[in-house]
């Protein structure tokens, strides 16, 4: 942001015809008009951001304008949603305050405008447990009117399809946040179309190039996939239209992330995703007690004419997903012998699928089934809330399990429906059940057989969990369990069951520095902690408590105040080795301009990296001037971005790496937009080849490898089952292209079905 004082006519009459467009669009809808309320709020906001500008150079108030109107026409939100969303920042960055607020709009608007507060510094920053602070307060606002995180995802989104006018490393960690955070939340909330729209552009701005290739391959393949359509629509509509049904018919196409991640998780080209859009059909229907029927009937008039995948019906409708969405799925086959997805809505489950929660307002008669779903999920954020974790870093990752998390439906004996995540087990049952059932669970039955706590749940079992009064909570349960609420009472109660001995060992402490004679300060303690090699100081309370740290008087001295530390030991020692290797011989005294270049050289300050620019990852004299990280294993051609370690060294992380995603999202300004120079350094790469086993396959696969292509073999694991082998190799290459190659000439040895690089 920058403060400019000039607005020219032009941009004066280009900011009162966007407010214009909102006005106009709330107007047009159901909602009751309050335009008064909303001009007040213009005018005051306006006012507030006089003579700002955003990084692009535009005036600033276009941003809150354009939230508005998002949250007004995208969501269908009313004044009292407008008027926050063009108040959202005069908080954050005017001198008014929530009080100022309240004072000119009421209580309502100002409670709106302080849960949202801006989450900057990324979720995992510096200032991580400020930021989980201020995302509780934002779901503690959004747990009592959901308003509050609607007009969130707007001012996001907005943010996203601006970002262009930022600078890459802030590109990257702008974008990672949002896939991290604000897409899972916007999925959550039953906000389809913003959340594949926050995913797109995400996807764009980190992987442009592989977002042009696959929005050109859309492009090139429209008319193929249009000519198909038609011959697979055309029977249905007949079949409709003999029904007498009012109703629209279109191929939704899967957004290029969705693609993406098909092709990274299969490792398949973008030719072999067959399922590249699905048939919708939205039928009118003014009475809700009919959809039911009406969704049914157009399912049998499909099947009627395709042949049905039977394992891949999804009926939404009897059973809402916890974030309100209905429709009946079916899989058919399709004329060109793929296999096409339909998905049957009535007008009221488009709207709730598209617009999430916002909608249910338009719909909102009375108590209805998606509004109890929606308090079930909120209340189960606020139980989140309502015993937080002490941990910032604890919390988001317990409430990301929620964000996340697909869903399964199972039942208890009495016949009650209960909502998990997938992989849920019968011990995320008796905690959602109830804390003490969880804390004593035993076992389960499951459809009426016996079975472990871990046992992995399918959505229509039945579940009964087995108590017993002897049973205590095991930290070894938390490898299992799916469910944020038992993953936050099970921490819970461990805290519980270890705070005795944590007291216990505190006693034992003071007792100790009082007998020694040492005071009891940070500076001790840091000495504690390093003796014991531990970094956690109720860490140590606990084991001194539990008897694994005995105190010992003989490292009383070492404690004292001024005594060193072993890292000062190791420094000076790391000095004096230096001073020989430098001056030669030992007793022989260094003049001062020596003495300067030993501090200097032992202080090994690294040369400061700077972050707006793009960072060349090359060789120095042999020596690269980037370390690969070992979780993704990146090589020259792949995309990737930097990341500043604690040492000051840039760690090469692929975009699709998920630490690289975790570290986006949290380390804004330690990420580094970055590019391959020419390498002259080789990278191991794992290549997985499949196929039909055959006596000799082996000899020919290693011939490729070391005969044709002279490429270094530095490990191979393989393995047959019946006809079927399976091959893991990896291969030490100078860049992404020499894998391609290899993989395409694999591809010619007779047997062989597939050849992928694995990251």
């Amino acid at each position: 942001m920058q403060v400019d004082p000039t607005i020219t006519s032009e941009e004066d009459r280009i900011i009162d015809a966007a407010f214009r467009d909102v006005l106009n669009g709330y107007l047009a809808s159901n909602h009751r008009k309050k335009v008064e309320i909303i001009e007040r709020a213009y005018k005051f906001a306006r006012e507030a951001h006089a003579g700002v500008r955003r990084r692009s150079g535009e005036p600033y108030i276009l941003h809150p304008i354009a939230v508005a109107k998002i949250a007004q026409q995208e969501m269908g939100l009313g004044s009292t949603s407008i008027c926050a969303a063009l108040l959202h920042d005069v908080v954050e960055d005017t001198d008014y305050t929530v009080e100022d607020i309240e004072r000119h709009f009421g209580a309502k608007i100002a409670q709106l405008v302080e849960g949202l507060t801006k989450i900057s510094g990324g979720i995992f920053g510096d200032k991580a447990s400020a930021q989980a602070e201020n995302f509780r307060k934002l779901l503690l606002t959004m747990s009592e009117d959901i308003r509050v995180v609607l007009i969130k995802m707007a001012d996001r989104l907005h943010n996203m399809r601006t970002l262009g006018s930022m600078a890459p490393n802030k590109q990257y960690k702008i974008a990672g946040e949002t896939l991290y955070i604000y897409a899972p939340l916007a999925h959550r909330l039953g906000l389809f179309a913003i959340k594949t729209e926050l995913e797109d552009l995400s996807f764009k701005y980190e992987h442009p190039s592989a977002w042009v290739d696959i929005t050109e391959k859309i492009k090139k393949t429209e008319a193929k996939r249009q000519a198909i359509y038609s011959d697979f629509s055309a029977p249905i509509r007949e079949k409709l239209d003999s029904m007498g049904l009012e109703y629209e018919a279109k191929a939704r196409l899967k957004s290029c992330y969705s693609i993406w991640r098909k092709m990274e998780t299969k490792h398949i080209p973008f030719e072999e995703v067959y399922d590249l859009y699905a048939v919708r059909i939205v039928f009118e229907c003014d009475d809700p007690a009919k959809e039911k029927q009406i969704c049914w009937n157009i399912y049998a008039a499909i099947t009627d004419l395709y042949r049905l995948h039977p394992e891949r019906t999804r009926d939404w409708i009897s059973t809402p997903k916890a974030n309100g969405y209905q429709a009946l799925h079916l899989t058919v086959m399709g004329p060109d012998g793929n296999w096409i997805e339909v998905q049957i809505r009535s007008r009221r489950m488009d709207e709730i699928a598209e617009k999430g929660f916002a909608a249910h307002w338009k719909y909102k008669i009375g108590e209805g089934e998606e509004e109890s779903e929606l308090t079930v999920w909120l209340r189960t954020i606020k139980d989140i809330l309502d015993n937080p974790e002490p941990s910032a870093i604890d919390f988001l990752d317990t409430l990301k399990l929620n964000l996340f998390a697909s869903e399964i439906v199972v039942f208890t004996p009495k016949g009650e429906l209960i909502t998990l995540p997938t992989d849920s087990t019968v011990l995320d049952v008796a905690f959602t059940l109830h804390t003490e059932l969880g804390l004593h669970c035993i076992a389960g039955k499951v459809n009426h057989k016996l079975v472990p706590l871990n046992y992995r749940l399918s959505s229509g079992d039945q579940v009964e969990v087995l108590t017993s009064h002897t049973q205590k909570p095991q930290a070894e349960w938390m490898d299992f369990l799916k469910t944020a609420k038992a993953k936050s009472r099970l921490r819970a109660a461990l805290r519980r069951e270890r705070q005795p001995v944590i007291a216990r060992g505190q006693v034992m402490l003071a007792e100790y520095l009082k007998r020694n004679k040492l005071p009891s300060s940070s500076a001790t303690n840091a000495k504690l902690l390093e003796r014991a090699g531990l970094d956690n100081f109720d860490e140590l309370r606990y084991r001194i408590g539990a008897g694994e740290v005995v105190l010992e008087d003989s490292w009383a001295s070492s404690l004292l105040p001024g005594a060193p530390t072993e890292k000062s030991i190791l420094k000076s020692l790391l000095r004096n080795t230096i001073k020989v290797a430098t001056f030669g011989k030992a007793g022989k005294t260094p003049s001062e301009s020596e003495k300067k270049e030993v501090e200097k050289t032992t202080e090994t300050e690294r040369p400061k990296i700077n972050t707006k620019e793009v960072y060349t990852l090359r060789y120095e004299d042999g020596t690269p001037n980037f370390k690969i990280a070992d979780c993704c294993c990146p090589i020259p051609g792949d995309e990737v971005l930097g990341f500043i370690d604690d040492n000051g060294e840039v760690v090469v992380h692929a975009l699709t790496c998920p630490r690289a995603l975790v570290l986006k999202a949290g380390y804004g300004p330690r990420i580094l937009s970055t590019r391959w120079a020419v390498s002259s350094g080789k990278f191991l790469a794992h290549v997985r080849v499949e196929g039909i086993d055959r006596h000799g396959i082996l000899r020919e696969i290693i011939g490729v490898i070391s005969t044709q292509l002279d490429i270094d073999l530095r490990r191979l694991d393989i393995e047959a089952t019946g006809e079927i082998f399976h091959a893991d190799m990896w291969v030490r290459v100078e860049e992404v292209s020499v894998v391609n190659m290899l993989c395409a000439n694999l591809l010619t040895v007779d047997g062989v079905e597939r050849a992928s690089r694995i990251q």
